[in-house]
């Protein structure tokens, strides 16, 4: 296998809670079935935030390169990948193998060999990557006013809300409620609205939830100083003006927190439905007979299968959902200042990094 080139770079995290480095070499030269990505932009994650503080390790060890939002044209390509020549593409954040029962059936989230830039193997935090061709989705059309860096943040803040909406059967006459809005409830939200559903959001940031008042959501709740019982009273309130029920709730915690878990499981009532979206290493106490007394159904959902990745494309160039006013683009170069600004939350947006 041949050496990464050292005309391409990549920001290369050697040690956890210490700057990345730009280290010169990425993207060796593709075996079969693989494909090179000139990267146009990667999104930052809070998952990566985990592995840079060291909070969540990576699956492949130190030294590794961050980063699994990407988007990207196709430079490169081993046998059997010729098809993907000069192709803009996603790189799926969840890559499967392609050939095993788990892909057969459509659930290639789930492949037992499955791989995640940034995590099992050198991320989008450079130039360029190599990756199965597997795990690529193709880009067809751009709006006008998108560059292909813009949809880097499509390959998992919108495929995996998409993936839980989706599972959950969301769809006209549904009453959805996102618990956490500042980053894949962003999409979560719009997703559920544009599912026909009546949305309210939940977080503990005004300004996140005003300007999703735009953009899908019927009403808000800002739970900062509120326990999960109040929350549910005051998604009520919601509830009853909107002319919605108060059973079967789909009920999506994205926010990645205990508090928020907490909240999002004292929201289920009768024949409620809770997809839990965000990550936390946190340990929540609930009592899971709500769940028998309630019929209620509880389910995690881990990336995304790749069959849906044209639709989650055909959401964002369709304009049935906005990414645009909720990202924004910073040079590769800056990402101290990126990862910095992330501790600091001093910018609600996401960022997607640009080689």
């Amino acid at each position: 296998m041949t050496e990464p080139r050292t005309d391409r770079y990549s920001w290369r995290l050697m040690q956890t809670g210490q700057p990345l480095e730009r280290v010169a070499g990425a993207a060796r030269t593709p075996q079969s079935r693989e494909v090179v990505v000139e990267i146009a932009g990667c999104g930052v994650c809070h998952t990566d935030i985990g592995f840079f503080d060291g909070d969540v390790a990576t699956n492949a060890g130190l030294p590794i390169v961050l980063g699994h939002e990407i988007s990207g044209r196709v430079v490169e390509t081993g046998e059997d990948a010729a098809d993907w020549m000069g192709k803009d593409v996603l790189v799926m954040a969840v890559i499967p193998c392609g050939d095993c029962a788990m892909c057969a059936a459509g659930a290639g989230n789930l492949c037992s060999s499955r791989m995640s830039p940034g995590n099992d193997l050198d991320g989008g935090f450079a130039t360029h990557i190599v990756v199965p061709a597997t795990g690529v989705a193709a880009v067809e059309t751009l709006p006008a006013e998108y560059e292909l860096a813009d949809l880097s943040v499509v390959a998992d803040a919108v495929t995996t809300p998409l993936q839980a909406v989706r599972r959950a059967v969301v769809g006209p006459g549904d009453f959805a409620v996102v618990v956490g809005v500042g980053g894949i409830g962003t999409y979560a939200l719009q997703i559920a609205a544009a599912s026909g559903a009546t949305a309210v959001a939940i977080d503990i940031d005004d300004a996140k939830l005003d300007a999703l008042l735009d953009y899908g959501a019927a009403a808000t709740v800002n739970s900062r100083g509120l326990n999960p019982r109040e929350v549910r009273d005051k998604v009520r309130e919601h509830a009853k003006t909107l002319g919605m029920p108060r059973t079967g709730w789909k009920i999506f915690e994205t926010s990645g927190t205990a508090p928020g878990q907490e909240t999002a499981f004292g929201l289920l009532g009768q024949s409620g439905t809770l997809a839990v979206v965000g990550f936390t290493m946190d340990k929540i106490t609930i009592r899971l007979s709500n769940l028998m007394a309630f019929n209620a159904t509880v389910f995690g959902t881990w990336g995304c299968p790749p069959e849906r990745y044209p639709e989650a494309i055909e959401l964002v160039t369709s304009g049935q959902i906005e990414v645009l006013p909720f990202t924004r683009k910073v040079p590769m170069s800056e990402v101290a200042a990126v990862l910095e600004a992330a501790h600091a939350g001093s910018d609600p947006r996401r960022t997607i990094l640009i080689p």
